[in-house]
C-alpha cells in the first residue's frame, strides 16, 4: 500500500506540473482557428500575420532564458506560480484586445509564459521522477502539450460559427489557467533545488514520500557526487566552458532542428496550409481536429514506448518518417493533388513527430545536461528553440504565398533529413540512467 502510496503522490505532483504544458499547447495553438478572422478584423498582410502569430514566440524566448536564472535562484515551484498566473493574464487580455498594439503586447505576455513553462515542467519532472520511469513522465509533459493543442483544436472548431468567435476562442485558457495556479499549492519543491539550496533535509524528505528511505538515501548520495565539484552559483558563462561546452552543443543542435524540420507551422497554420490545397474554411477548421486527434494518439504511443526502445531508436524511425511525408506534402502542392491527401501527408507527419521525436526531445533535454547546470542549461536549449520557432513561424505564410507549398515543404524535408543524419551520428542512448550517470556519459 506505501508503494501505492508513493506512485500516487509521484503521480500527482507530475500532472499538476506538466499542466504548464497543457497551458503550452493551448497559447501556441488557439490561434490557428483565430488566424481566418484576426487576419481581416486587424487588417493584416501576410507579413502582419506573421508577426501576430509569432509574437507569443518572442515572448516565450524572454521567458525561457530569463526563467533558467530565476528558477535556479528562487526554486521551481515559486516561479511556476507567477507562470500560472502570467498564463490567467494573457488570456483575458488577448480577449478585450481592440487594437493590433494591445493584442500582440497581450501575445507577449502569454510568450513569457509558454516559454517558462518549456524550461520548468519538464525540469521539475525530471527532477522529481525516479531514473526508471523519468522518460515516461517527461513524455506525459509532451502528451499535455498537444492535449491543449487538441482542446484549442476543438475549441475553435465549435466556435467557428460564433460572432466574435476569435475573443472567446482567447478567453477559453483562464480556466485552465486558475486550476493550474491553484494545483501548484499542493506540490513540494524540487529535491535536487532543494539539496543545492543547502536545504538537505527537505531534500530527502521530498525523495523519501516519492520513493522510499531505500531510494531516496542513494538519490541523496548520487545528487551530493554530482555537486561535490562544484557547490556554488553558475552563471551564463559556465554553458560555454570546456567541461560542459560538448552537451551545451548537443542541446543547441538538438533544439534547432527540432523547429526547422516544422512542426510549428503545422501546428500554428493547419488551417491555412488546407485552405491553401483547396479546402473550405469550416473544413480546414474540422480537418485540424483531426490533426489534434491524431498528435494527441501518437504521444500516447510515445508514453509507452520511450522507456523501452529509447530516446535515440525513435528520434532515428522519426526523422526518418517527418523526412518522407514532407517529401509527399511538397510533391502534393508541385501537382495540386486533392486536398485529402494534403491532409494525410499532414496527419502522417503529425504521427511520426508525437510518437518519436516530440516527447524523446523534452526527455533529452530535460534530462542530458549536468546538476550544477540544468536550470539554465534547459533554459538555454528552450531559448534557442524559441528563436527558431519565432523565425519558422514569422516567415512561413510569406514562403507559402511566395515559393510556394511545394518548394517551402522541400526544404523541411531536408531539415529533417539533417536531423536524421545528426541523430545517427552523434545521440547517444539515455533510457534507464540515472541524471548523475548521464552526466557522465559526456565526460
Amino acid at each position: 500500500m506505501k508503494k501505492i502510496a508513493k506512485s500516487t503522490y509521484l503521480y500527482f505532483i507530475c500532472f499538476v506540473a506538466t499542466i504548464g504544458g497543457l497551458m503550452f499547447g493551448f497559447d501556441i495553438a488557439i490561434i490557428s482557428g483565430a488566424v481566418p478572422f484576426i487576419q481581416p478584423y486587424f487588417g493584416w498582410n501576410e507579413i502582419e500575420l506573421g508577426w501576430g502569430v509569432s509574437s507569443l514566440i518572442v515572448g516565450a524566448i524572454v521567458g525561457a532564458f530569463g526563467s533558467g536564472v530565476l528558477t535556479d535562484k528562487y526554486g521551481r515551484k515559486k516561479i511556476l506560480l507567477i507562470v500560472a498566473l502570467f498564463f490567467a493574464f494573457s488570456c483575458a487580455a488577448t480577449a478585450v484586445a481592440t487594437t493590433s498594439a494591445f493584442f500582440i503586447l497581450a501575445r507577449l505576455a502569454g510568450g513569457l509564459a509558454v516559454g517558462a513553462a518549456s524550461v520548468l515542467s519538464p525540469l521539475y519532472v525530471a527532477e522529481v521522477a525516479p531514473a526508471k520511469k523519468r522518460g515516461m513522465l517527461v513524455a506525459i509533459y509532451q502528451l499535455t502539450i498537444v492535449i491543449g493543442i487538441l482542446i484549442s483544436y476543438t475549441i475553435n472548431y465549435s466556435l467557428h460559427g460564433l460572432e466574435n468567435n476569435w475573443r472567446w476562442m482567447f478567453a477559453s485558457g483562464i480556466i485552465p489557467s486558475v486550476l493550474f495556479f491553484a494545483g501548484l499549492f499542493f506540490i513540494p519543491e524540487s529535491p535536487r533545488w532543494l539539496y543545492k539550496a543547502g536545504r538537505k533535509l527537505e531534500a530527502l524528505t521530498v525523495l523519501t514520500r516519492i520513493g522510499g528511505v531505500e531510494m531516496a538515501n542513494l538519490e541523496i548520495l548520487e545528487i551530493a557526487g554530482s555537486l561535490k565539484t562544484n557547490t556554488s552559483s553558475t552563471t551564463i558563462a559556465e554553458l560555454f566552458s570546456p567541461a560542459v561546452r560538448k552537451v551545451v552543443s548537443f542541446g543547441f543542435l538538438l533544439a534547432v532542428f527540432v523547429q526547422i524540420t516544422g512542426i510549428n507551422t503545422i501546428v500554428d497554420y493547419a488551417p491555412k496550409i488546407l485552405l491553401a490545397a483547396g479546402v473550405e474554411i469550416e473544413n480546414a477548421l474540422l480537418q485540424t481536429s483531426l490533426i489534434g486527434l491524431i498528435n494527441g494518439l501518437f504521444t500516447l504511443v510515445a508514453i509507452f514506448l520511450i522507456d523501452k526502445v529509447g530516446r535515440r531508436k525513435l528520434y532515428l524511425i522519426g526523422s526518418l518518417g517527418m523526412t518522407v511525408t514532407l517529401l509527399f506534402l511538397a510533391l502534393s502542392f508541385y501537382l495540386e493533388l486533392n486536398g485529402i491527401f494534403t491532409l494525410i501527408c499532414l496527419l502522417l507527419f503529425i504521427a511520426f513527430f508525437a510518437s518519436c521525436i516530440g516527447p524523446a526531445f523534452w526527455t533529452l533535454v530535460s534530462e542530458i545536461f549536468p546538476n550544477r547546470i540544468r536550470g539554465k542549461a534547459i533554459a538555454f536549449a528552450s531559448f534557442t528553440q524559441w528563436i527558431f520557432n519565432f523565425f519558422v513561424v514569422l516567415l512561413f505564410p510569406h514562403f507559402l504565398a511566395s515559393a510556394g507549398g511545394a518548394a517551402t515543404f522541400l526544404f523541411l524535408a531536408l531539415m529533417a533529413f539533417l536531423q536524421w543524419l545528426f541523430t545517427y551520428l552523434y545521440l547517444p542512448e539515455t533510457k534507464e540512467k540515472s541524471l548523475e550517470e548521464i552526466e557522465q556519459l559526456w565526460q
